[in-house]
């Protein structure tokens, strides 16, 4: 067992006119892509194997971010199944002149632990500690339920 504090990652990228679309933001891919590279690391430290993405689960934008911005990505463990495990990804806007931080988007992602053969190997169960860590589990929980759901149908 481990806890959601053990594999915890903490990354920060500057935004860079190269990062951006016409309209001055972030391209939407290139934050996908460091959502997946946190839940990589993330989920790598949790399980003590390589991992692979099984699926991004839900991304919401919920504002832009700028040229100048710092993002700031943090990744947790939110639950794991007997080879799988849920990333929580944060991102966070940060302007260097005002101080403002300002959420821009969430996701779940699930990995997959393999060998290095690339077969599904077992994970250790996550431990959580805080109500936000509880709620995030019984979130991903639901999300599993009704996908199972939808599956059969």
């Amino acid at each position: 067992m481990k806890t959601v504090q053990h594999s915890k990652t903490i990354q920060s990228h500057l935004i860079l006119p190269p990062d951006t679309n016409h309209h001055g933001s972030i391209f939407g891919g290139t934050v996908l892509a460091y959502i997946d590279e946190m839940a990589a690391i993330t989920s790598m430290k949790h399980a003590g194997y390589n991992t692979v993405t099984a699926s991004i689960d839900s991304v919401d934008f919920l504002s832009p971010a700028r040229v100048g911005d710092v993002l700031e990505l943090e990744s947790i463990v939110v639950y794991t199944g007997r080879t799988s495990i849920t990333v929580f990804v944060r991102v966070t806007s940060f302007r260097v002149k005002t101080g403002e931080r300002t959420l821009t988007t969430e996701s779940f992602v699930t990995m997959v632990a393999v060998d290095e053969n690339g077969q599904p190997q077992p994970v250790p169960p996550i431990v959580l500690e805080t109500d936000e860590e509880k709620a995030l589990h019984e979130q991903v929980k639901l999300r599993r339920e009704l996908h199972a759901k939808h599956k059969k149908k």
